[in-house]
């Protein structure tokens, strides 16, 4: 009995050590509307899940289908750079390059094989990249929406830091994570704040719904969001990770307008009792494509990683219902294929 409750104890002080190791640095700053001095949060929003959700759904999880892809050749190697219009290709979960004003741009990088502390546990890659890392162009900026493993990764930020030491852009706090990690040159931003990029080129953080953490200890320790690269011909709208939001997606649509292109998530949304309040269904991704005003919009954080419940086919599935049912073409919200390039003039 007593060697029972010894390892039932070291098992304890296992997790616990564990999950502290995990944890990232806290931000430190003055309290403010989504800030109480502890914790980031999203005024109005529903709150994510505590422990007891979680334990409800991973004891009655129902999984759609998943199967992993044979491989398949990688789409066209991108170019340099492009000096006028916009190119957006579509690598595949969260990850796009943009190229806009002479400028190469990286949303949430992951080559990863999985969004895991370690690459033998974990969500496992069902689709493989769209475009090989090496083929990328020289990279001159990181979008960071958030730090959870399928945004923020590690292993590809220290390849891409070491070959081309691009800007970063991160939410607060995160900076500091990365600064631990020699991956240097990362820029805090909080909601609404801009910073000059490049010649008629901003980066603008906006608000989204979601929460943060990768251990333990450091839940909603720091900022999540989504960014709106501003130009001066029109504006592009990497939302994130984000549940939706009465009055947040219209704020951001009259705020940053006229936005051409929205990059929005449509997966890992069931059961949605449980994801709705941090991830969108495709239905309310289509509500959020409205709200905004977008002249277009593309699909994101689908068909890669079984983060959830959904299958791997149902989050476009069910986009293209939603745009049936409101009357919308599927070329105003595209879902792309790893690799493919949208040319925008």
């Amino acid at each position: 009995m007593v060697v029972l409750f010894l390892a039932a104890i070291s098992l304890i002080v296992f997790f616990v050590a564990f999950g502290y190791f995990l944890s990232g640095p806290k931000y430190s700053g003055p309290i403010t509307d989504h800030f109480d001095g502890k914790k980031f949060f999203t005024p109005g929003g529903k709150p994510a899940q505590g422990f007891g959700g979680v334990f409800k759904w991973m004891v009655k999880r129902q999984r759609g289908p998943w199967k992993a892809l044979e491989a398949r050749p990688f789409g066209k190697k991108p170019e340099p750079l492009v000096a006028s219009g916009v190119h957006i290709t579509f690598v595949n979960h969260s990850t796009f390059l943009i190229q806009a004003n002479g400028v190469n741009i990286l949303t949430d990088p992951v080559w990863s094989e999985r969004t895991s502390p370690f690459q033998w546990a974990g969500p496992k890659r069902m689709r493989p990249p769209g475009i090989r890392m090496e083929d990328l162009p020289r990279i001159d900026l990181i979008l960071l929406s958030h730090n959870h493993y399928d945004h923020l990764d590690l292993n590809t930020l220290k390849r891409l830091h070491k070959r081309d030491g691009p800007k970063i852009i991160t939410p607060l706090g995160v900076k500091s994570f990365l600064d631990k990690r020699n991956i240097t040159g990362a820029t805090d931003l909080d909601w609404w704040q801009r910073t000059v990029l490049h010649d008629g080129l901003e980066i603008e953080a906006v608000p989204a719904q979601h929460f943060s953490g990768r251990g333990t200890f450091d839940r909603d320790a720091t900022l999540w969001c989504g960014y709106v690269i501003r130009s001066a011909g029109s504006n592009i709208y990497f939302v994130g990770d984000t549940g939706y939001h009465e009055s947040m997606f219209k704020e951001i649509g009259e705020r940053c307008s006229p936005i051409e292109v929205a990059l929005i998530p449509i997966g890992a949304f069931k059961p949605e009792w449980f994801m709705s309040p941090i991830h969108c269904s495709p239905t309310e991704a289509v509500r959020i494509h409205q709200e905004i005003k977008t002249r277009r919009s593309i699909a994101t954080h689908f068909g890669t990683f079984p983060l959830a419940d959904d299958g791997l086919e149902e989050p476009v599935t069910e986009l293209r219902k939603s745009l049936d049912a409101e009357g919308l073409s599927h070329d105003h919200f595209l879902a792309l294929e790893e690799g493919e390039l949208l040319k925008i003039s």
